[in-house]
């Protein structure tokens, strides 16, 4: 293999990494956003719990005959 070659075949491999890195920038990207979005979901919830649980009856409670 000459210097052209194995130039070649690096310049390919910095070429994948390349675009490899930018997909895993993007997936990263909406993983986090997605990270985000679940957690001010737990968040409501939470919050939608706790003053069902000051109220009233909680959703999942057996009933009296069970």
């Amino acid at each position: 293999m000459n210097d052209a070659e194995r130039l070649t075949k690096l310049e390919e491999r910095y070429a994948h990494l390349q675009r490899h890195s930018t997909e895993q920038d993007k997936v990263m990207l909406e993983l986090s956003e997605e990270v985000a979005k679940l957690r001010k979901e737990i968040t409501s919830l939470r919050a939608q719990r706790s003053g069902d649980a000051d109220g009233g009856d909680l959703p999942d409670e057996r009933p009296p005959h069970y």
